[in-house]
């Protein structure tokens, strides 16, 4: 396995060439880093599954270079996500659509339904599409981490997690800090009012305001129910140290909070974003430096707003184990 730090055009159409012949490849998208494997190879997704330590029920999204693809992994398409796709693709949202026969049970979870996006990352858009000229038909991409943990957002951090997990002809592409730094927005396709499964970025009130589409509030219970998609476990992006929504840090104890907050004595800082998008594009960099330094818990006072501030609050509650009273 290696670091490919200088992604030249020749080193991406080698990297196309490796998830071609079944290795697994990570990459950075404009979200986070992605662990991709071929889509259509029931081997490759298996090596991917076991790298990750992922429940085989679990589905995956595939990562396409276009919407021009889309109807190879997906029918019945509503209007409406045509809609979506025309406006933010490329970009941080995976739609839930009726699969076709491309789209196995091994990349579904059995489920009748798939996971498509179409990143916006350059990195991601060249590989997607020297993939696809090979006669490739999408790259199947879940976080480069192993399951339940921190997103990696940087090619170091992947490194960092997955090494002992990857094989010798795997490959890390480095292209850089993600951009958006929280994973996708997901919204379910499969019924006639679409809905936000897992907020990220393009949010409810930028889709009503760019297209038009009233979007519905995920509805955690009922979705679940309906259908199976990444990051909606009660436990999730979670790092070894225990994480705190409210309660007083002391000596010792780490600290995320905008920059506006003071920093207690003894109290290390693991993040001090401006503004929210700075927040999410720091939060899993930060929740993994606790790890890094062996600091056992760390206190998050969380951003408010509905922008980008509604999925770090939605990562945020999932790697949430406990809440230690105010202190009066």
């Amino acid at each position: 396995m290696a670091i490919i730090s200088t992604c030249t055009t020749s080193t991406l159409k080698d990297a196309a060439t490796s998830l071609r012949s079944g290795n697994l490849v990570a990459f950075p998208t404009e979200t986070v880093y992605g662990l991709g494997a071929d889509a259509s190879n029931h081997g490759a997704i298996v090596k991917l599954y076991e790298a990750k330590g992922r429940p085989k029920d679990h589905p995956l999204i595939v990562h396409l270079s276009s919407i021009a693809n889309l109807d190879k992994w997906a029918r019945e398409i509503p209007e409406y996500a045509i809609k979506l796709a025309r406006v933010f693709w490329p970009g941080p949202m995976t739609l839930i659509l009726p699969r076709t026969n491309l789209a196995k049970d091994f990349i579904s979870g059995s489920q009748d339904s798939v996971g498509i996006r179409v990143p916006s990352h350059p990195l991601a858009a060249v590989l997607l599409k020297e993939f696809e000229d090979q006669g490739g038909l999408g790259v199947a991409a879940p976080s480069a981490n192993r399951f339940g943990k921190v997103s990696p957002t940087t090619a170091d951090a992947v490194f960092e997690e997955l090494s002992g997990y990857l094989s010798p002809t795997d490959l890390i592409l480095d292209g850089g800090p993600c951009e958006v730094g929280v994973e996708s927005t997901i919204i379910n396709c499969i019924q006639d009012v679409p809905e936000i499964l897992r907020p990220g970025a393009i949010t409810l009130d930028l889709i009503l305001d760019k297209t038009g589409v009233l979007v519905k509030e995920n509805n955690e219970t009922s979705m679940q129910e309906k259908v199976r998609a990444p990051g909606l476990l009660e436990s999730h992006y979670a790092p070894n140290a225990t994480v705190f929504l409210m309660g007083n840090p002391k000596s010792g104890d780490g600290l995320i909070a905008l920059d506006s907050y003071l920093t207690p004595s003894g109290v290390l800082r693991l993040a001090s974003p401006k503004n929210n998008q700075e927040y999410a594009r720091q939060l899993y960099q930060a929740l993994r430096l606790a790890d890094t330094n062996g600091i056992e818990r760390v206190f998050v006072i969380p951003p408010t707003g509905r922008d980008i501030a509604l999925a770090i609050n939605d990562r945020l509650k999932r790697c949430t184990q406990r809440l230690p009273p105010l202190r009066k």
